[in-house]
């Protein structure tokens, strides 16, 4: 345990941070997974509701430093190749 008060504030800090992370990567699997249960559907009409809805919760955390915005667009592209490709079918 720390003994001087700057380093107490800063595990003050962090446990508040690393909960918000936590919190937001939780959004983020629950977003991804309705998604991809959508794409499997072949629910065209869901599926792109499920992709406007994780797209802005990926950039949210990107915003907040969640995750690295390169990260997260890497993520999006992937999730548009799934939804285009339930046009080709």
């Amino acid at each position: 345990m720390a003994n001087i008060k700057s380093a107490k504030k800063r595990i003050r800090v962090i446990d508040k941070k690393t909960a918000r992370n936590t919190r937001v990567k939780n959004h983020i699997k629950e977003a991804e997974k309705a998604f991809l249960a959508a794409v499997e559907s072949g629910d065209k009409a869901k599926a792109e509701e499920a992709f406007r809805h994780a797209e802005k919760k990926l950039m949210q955390a990107a915003a907040k430093g969640t995750f690295h915005k390169n990260t997260v667009s890497r993520k999006i592209g992937r999730f548009e190749r799934k939804l285009n490709a339930l046009d080709a079918k």
